[in-house]
């Protein structure tokens, strides 16, 4: 609307103008070249008019056929580029279905018409995996790490190479090139934490995952509690060799997760040897309150070298005392510690009491060993055999689980992914007991009513959740690394044993 107004308003100005004009008339006289030219006023002017829009034509179709040349070049070159944009665009889709033939084709053609587009690079990568050309990939991506554009994704891309070749410490250079251009690459910085998780280097891992922590990629309460795992290893790692650094390291993890076993554990046998019983049992009641764990039983018991047991059981009763949970008695773990206490001070009626709460229905097998124990004690054989038997039959006793992977150790990485998930103390799944599994088999094959009733099938027995594989590593006691040979595959598809 403005703008046809603003060509009415010129409209009407220039028909003033000529109108003024037509008003006071004159004559225009031209003298050139011996000539003379006579005119009206006006005239001259439209002739004026007419003069500078030819000019302008002229002008005009002057640069028109000067550019042409370069317009032409354009033209071919958006052709060009046009063509190989929709090459990488057929070529991208190909690739997301798995036609290596098609995609390297588009590949190629895209790579013609677009040399500098990185996109190309990435569309050739992915054609030679699906061909199976392991080092015309490596190549690309040797190619992509010369730009600065491109390095991060030829170094993943090289990552992901050297991993599946099983190349731990290329894999392991790659990743960590790839930190230090970006440390907020989440994939790089898990890449080599795993690294580190799982070659046991567990400063690196703890200086990783302290980027981790502040660059925002893991939360921080769930990166506090990972932190305080790798602490804790490298405090047991050391507890031997250098106990300053150990009471340290545990000290920390123990203020990042008071929960954490191992950890109020290294640091209670270091106050012990250093004379600081009171702080070792402070520290031992406050994990106690949040996971009890028979360990922190067993060293708040000798909490006093040479003591008695007579003055072990007192420590542990007041153990209990000082317990958070509900039951005031840190559940089964305090019975059992209580009964193992009052047993080694052969007070064998507060053993069993202790006991008898959990020693009806299905009691586990360390509660049927303790109540043998007191039963031989008393003099009772027949009812200790009877308990020992029951045992062989009771369901499993708790144990160190790292994703389903039973452990006698603790350990802060998972031995399936090598992640830092530290162990839960728990009891594993249970495996049904041979003897129903073949009654149950039996009666499924051989009942003459499964065979004949006829209607609709029954429900299938329900399935049982698989036992945890047991894993058995040779180390030193205190070490809390994983085995040396956790890096192969076969390491990580260990049978079950027992």
């Amino acid at each position: 609307m403005i703008k046809l107004l603003w060509r009415f308003f010129l409209l009407v100005v220039l028909a003033a103008g000529f109108a003024w004009i037509a008003d006071r008339p004159g004559t225009l006289t031209i003298r050139w070249l011996g000539r003379e030219i006579q005119m009206s006023f006006i005239a001259g002017v439209v002739l004026a008019l007419l003069a500078v829009v030819v000019l302008w034509f002229v002008w005009s179709l002057f640069r028109r056929l000067w550019g042409s040349p370069r317009a032409v070049g354009r033209w071919y070159s958006f052709r060009k580029n046009r063509k190989g944009y929709e090459s990488l665009s057929r070529g991208i889709i190909a690739a997301g279905a798995g036609d290596a033939a098609a995609a390297a084709k588009h590949a190629a053609i895209a790579g013609n018409a677009l040399s500098d587009e990185p996109l190309v690079n990435v569309l050739a990568a992915q054609a030679a995996q699906l061909k199976g050309d392991r080092a015309q990939v490596k190549r690309i991506f040797e190619a992509m790490t010369k730009s600065p554009d491109t390095e991060a994704l030829g170094l993943r891309g090289l990552f992901s190479e050297a991993r599946q070749a099983g190349e731990v410490a290329t894999a392991r250079r790659h990743a960590e090139r790839a930190l230090e251009l970006n440390p907020r690459l989440a994939w790089a910085s898990t890449a080599v934490l795993q690294l580190q998780s799982s070659a046991r280097d567990w400063t690196a891992a703890a200086a990783t995952l302290g980027q981790q922590i502040k660059s925002g990629l893991v939360p921080a309460a769930e990166g506090n509690r990972k932190l305080a795992a790798l602490l804790a290893a490298q405090a047991l790692a050391l507890e031997d060799s250098d106990k300053a650094r150990a009471l340290e390291l545990a000290q920390k993890a123990h203020k990042l997760d008071p929960a954490l076993v191992p950890a109020a554990l290294v640091v209670a046998r270091v106050l012990i040897a250093q004379a600081s019983t009171r702080k070792a049992s402070r520290v031992l009641k406050e994990t106690w309150g949040l996971s009890p764990h028979p360990d922190l039983a067993d060293v708040q018991a000798h909490l006093i070298p040479g003591d008695g047991p007579d003055a072990g059981l007192d420590r542990v009763r007041d153990l209990l005392k000082e317990d958070r949970n509900a039951d005031g008695g840190g559940g089964l773990e305090g019975a059992v510690a209580l009964a193992r206490a009052a047993i080694r001070a052969r007070r064998w009626d507060m053993a069993r009491d202790a006991l008898k709460p959990y020693a009806e229905a299905r009691p586990q097998a360390r509660v049927c060993a303790l109540m043998a124990d007191i039963e031989e004690a008393q003099g009772d054989k027949g009812r200790a055999r009877e308990w020992l038997a029951r045992a062989i039959h009771a369901p499993r006793d708790p144990i160190w689980v790292s994703d389903g992977v039973a452990s006698p150790r603790w350990t802060p990485v998972s031995p399936v992914s090598g992640e830092i998930v530290p162990c839960e103390w728990k009891a594993p799944f249970e495996m049904p007991e041979p003897q129903q599994l073949e009654a149950d088999r039996t009666a499924a094959t051989t009942a003459p009513e499964a065979l004949e009733a006829p209607g609709p099938a029954a429900d299938p027995a329900p399935r049982t959740l698989e036992a945890p594989r047991m894993v058995l590593p040779q180390r030193p006691p205190d070490d809390p690394g994983l085995p040396e040979d956790f890096d192969t595959p076969a390491s990580r598809a260990r049978p079950a044993e027992g």
